[in-house]
């Protein structure tokens, strides 16, 4: 193992020693011999398989089938999603043959940050995350189950079913993917196009047709955004078939991993021999493994949360230094949209994941010794799957790269880190992916400029006042502000400022996620303004560093000057009410800092994490 991956894990398992023993013991508690609805009264069960057909009614009332769950968040509008409208039938046929049952347990909302971003309902998107990990929570809660099958694909989703799923650890879970749309205009295209729209050159109409172009039919989108990198992460973490995450929906293969993921699920309960719950496969060391697979493919920064967030569901205890140190030695080994020309099915074509996660077992930087719902070790995700004579297999992934422009080795990495940068300054703690940065260090110096929302940066932008070198600060627009949004509407102007020469950057304690680009960009900024963090001092004119070699994020305004300044106020009666907003007050109140996962759960051990 390469010796900086083993000391960070051997750090969380330290540091999580008394957190993960209780949720160790915790899950052990939930455990019960035999299928888990024998603990059920008559009243309760009776219930449980009322509307049932005959012979599942059967099986459930005799005690002798396991019955597995579904979870899914299927909703026709998401492409992303559309295709699990047919998979709960698949499912459960595929089940009833090897001798067990299905129940469908229930949905969770899945919502599109490609439709509400630079709208008022983005402001719920990263606090859906903890709303679908209780909605998964409630379809569990009846107890009837005794192996889970999530269906989720998208940038809140896949992260709160796996909160979901992790609070009911002791049950076995397979996350079942549907696989990205066909490619459509190449992602370079489009973000001409944006740009182009964003300098008045081309009107709505041109720019309609590229993004329709561009997002065409089922599936998830092409680029590498949250997205995607869920799918990656959680097939590097075992909770996947091998080579299950990139097939696209509606062939033949994805149904046939769909069926095969449906089977593999019964083979799992406590039923059998092969007993293997997801809190026991989300470890340290599955854990690390995921940051590795996220970091060397340039994966989304919405990951710095949402990973710390699913770490301490399972007891373990993850900060930006581990993700810090893993980038420092983790190459970069993709080219994929942000950070390349190429989208998901190049990469996929190029080799996949199976190529790429053979890069890095070979190269020490992933952990073998692990448990995942195939069995004991990483090494079987080296392989790909593909249909032989109808009959759904797995081979070996090609021996080399089919397009070393998309998918390099190790010895040939695009980068020799992965690109992520924990900054650190008097101005708070942020992250910043360099992996799409033109040059592959940041230093920029500069005079902020001040906004309180990203519309008065749009008119800022609109009306000249940005043709200059600056930092753009935009603030308040953390968890506990107004819900953290994306703020992708002030990536095409920043890279027409910097086409034309200027140097700029963004500090904010707002996201930019997995589609952030070539702009220097200091994100998920903690602590955030409206907690008293220091950004909220910042005036226009102040001269901010950014330096991702130092790893500094200073603002250069005189101690005495700074402790003289009243903080910014910011009236954000607009963000907390409307389009459903008012309804999430309380979540909002008790959203943790972005460091800490921006979570609402996990009260009662919030102690150990301050």
């Amino acid at each position: 193992m390469n010796p900086v991956i083993q000391e960070v894990t051997q750090r969380i398992i330290k540091r999580s020693v008394a957190t993960r023993k209780a949720y160790l013991d915790k899950i052990e508690k939930a455990r019960k011999n035999g299928p888990l609805r024998g603990a059920l009264s008559c009243g309760n069960l009776a219930h449980g398989f009322a509307a049932c057909g005959k012979e599942d009614k059967s099986d459930l009332r005799n005690m002798i089938k396991a019955n597995v769950a579904i979870v899914s968040s299927y909703n026709d509008m998401l492409s992303a999603h559309q295709p699990y409208e047919t998979y709960p039938q698949k499912i459960k046929e595929a089940i009833n043959e090897v001798g067990s049952v299905a129940q469908f347990a229930g949905g969770v909302p899945a919502m599109c940050d490609g439709v509400t971003q630079g709208t008022a309902g983005m402001e719920l998107s990263l606090m859906s995350r903890d709303n679908i990990a209780m909605g998964a929570a409630i379809a569990l809660s009846h107890n009837m189950f005794d192996a889970t099958i999530m269906l989720g694909i998208c940038d809140k989703i896949v992260p709160g079913q796996l909160l979901g799923a992790l609070s009911f650890g002791h049950l076995p879970t397979v996350f079942v993917p549907a696989g990205p749309m066909p490619s459509g205009l190449p992602n370079k295209e489009k973000a001409r196009v944006r740009q182009a729209y964003a300098e008045g050159k081309v009107g709505r109409e041109e720019l309609l047709d590229a993004e329709s172009q561009s997002y065409h039919s089922a599936g998830t989108c092409t680029f590498y955004g949250t997205a995607n990198s869920n799918q990656l992460v959680v097939e590097i973490m075992g909770l996947h078939l091998p080579g299950a995450s990139f097939v696209n929906p509606g062939t033949p293969l994805r149904d046939a991993l769909t069926k095969a993921a449906s089977v593999q699920a019964t083979r799992l309960t406590d039923l059998g021999d092969n007993y293997m719950p997801i809190g026991h496969i989300v470890d340290a060391k599955s854990m690390v493994n995921g940051l590795v697979g996220l970091l060397a493919t340039g994966g989304s920064t919405n990951h710095t949360m949402h990973l710390v967030a699913v770490a301490r569901a399972a007891g373990l205890i993850i900060n930006w230094d581990d993700f810090s140190d893993i980038s420092s030695v983790t190459p970069l080994l993709t080219r994929i949209y942000p950070n390349g020309s190429a989208d998901i099915n190049h990469f996929s074509a190029a080799g996949g994941t199976g190529l790429l996660f053979r890069e890095l077992l070979d190269a020490g930087l992933l952990h073998n010794d692990v448990n995942t719902i195939c069995g004991r070790g990483l090494e079987q995700y080296t392989k790909e799957p593909i249909l032989r004579d109808g009959e759904l297999t797995w081979v070996d992934c090609p021996e080399e790269s089919l397009d070393k422009q998309v998918l390099t080795t190790v010895e040939e990495a695009f980068k020799p880190d992965a690109g992520l940068s924990v900054l650190d300054g008097n101005i708070g703690r942020a992250v910043m992916k360099t992996s799409a940065l033109r040059e592959p260090n940041c230093h920029i110096k500069a005079p902020a400029v001040v906004f309180e929302d990203q519309y008065a940066f749009d008119k800022a932008f609109k009306d000249g006042d940005l043709n200059k070198d600056c930092i753009v600060v935009v603030r308040f627009q953390g968890p506990a502000a107004i819900g953290m949004p994306e703020l992708h509407r002030l990536t095409p102007p920043l890279g027409v400022l910097q086409d034309k020469g200027y140097n700029v950057a963004l500090v904010t304690d707002g996201r930019m996620s997995g589609a952030s680009g070539k702009v220097p960009a200091a994100i998920h900024l903690t602590p955030e303004a409206y907690k008293g963090g220091l950004i909220g001092k910042v005036h226009n004119g102040d001269l901010i560093e950014l330096n991702t070699v130092t790893g500094e994020l200073t603002l250069h305004v005189d101690e005495r000057e700074l402790a003289s300044r009243a903080f910014a106020k910011a009236d954000l009666t607009e963000s907390h009410f409307g389009m459903g907003r008012e309804l999430f007050a309380g979540m909002r109140a008790s959203l943790t800092g972005a460091e800490e996962g921006a979570c609402s759960l996990f009260f009662e051990q919030k102690h150990t994490y301050e």
